[in-house]
């Protein structure tokens, strides 16, 4: 399953903030005139908070048209979370002709910026062939750099490449230790194919695959959203 939308999580400027402290309150509306000229001036914060209200709903009408409108502008600054959640829109239809090719582009610009939910939905249609040709060994890459940032369902994904020997080569202990330190987040899936693969493994491998999913969490980076 794929990644959702991403909300507002970057720092706020100081001519942002009127906006943000209305937003923080619940009060939308002010939030949205606040946002409005900024977004209008071409600011890719106050543009990309600007088409989460419309997204959501929040002091607007929702208005996917307006909302995608808003995240094209930062996006096309690099708004890595723009990026994301207009790729989001294109993958379900939303204010936008439905076009996974097009949510494929947006999602690797935002992963080339390391946002780790668009590594991961990026490796999900390689690994599935949608909107992209299927590719399994960069779908491991994808995943590798969203489970190295602690992203627990790219960590399971990760770790059914190895079990499968799809896009890397075939290896149980590191399934093992992938699995592992997706189900040490409460990944129920990850905890259930882990259960699962240490029926067929020995003792010494599954005492392997524990001192690796260590290892792996030790040098985890700190995860982005």
């Amino acid at each position: 399953m794929m990644a959702g939308l991403v909300l507002a999580a970057t720092p706020v400027q100081a001519d942002e903030m009127a906006g943000m402290a209305a937003f923080v309150k619940g009060d939308y509306r002010t939030a949205s005139l606040e946002w409005q000229p900024l977004a209008e001036k071409g600011q890719a914060e106050a543009q990309f908070n600007l088409g989460v209200l419309y997204d959501q709903g929040l002091g607007v009408n929702t208005d996917y048209a307006q909302a995608a409108d808003w995240y094209r502008r930062a996006a096309e600054q690099d708004h890595a979370q723009a990026q994301f959640n207009l790729a989001v829109l294109h993958a379900n239809g939303l204010g936008v002709a439905q076009s996974n090719a097009e949510a494929a582009r947006w999602y690797r610009r935002a992963a080339v910026q390391g946002l780790s939910a668009a590594q991961f939905n990026l490796g999900v249609l390689y690994e599935t062939g949608t909107g992209i040709i299927q590719d399994y060994r960069q779908a491991a890459d994808w995943y590798r750099r969203a489970a190295e940032q602690g992203h627990a369902a790219a960590q399971n994904n990760l770790g059914l490449l190895y079990a499968n020997g799809q896009g890397v080569t075939r290896d149980l202990v590191i399934a093992y230790a992938w699995y592992t330190v997706a189900a040490a987040q409460d990944n129920a899936k990850a905890r259930f194919n882990r259960d699962q693969l240490a029926r067929s493994l020995t003792p010494g491998q599954t005492q392997e695959g524990e001192h690796l999913a260590a290892e792996y969490r030790r040098s985890m980076q700190s995860p982005h959203p």
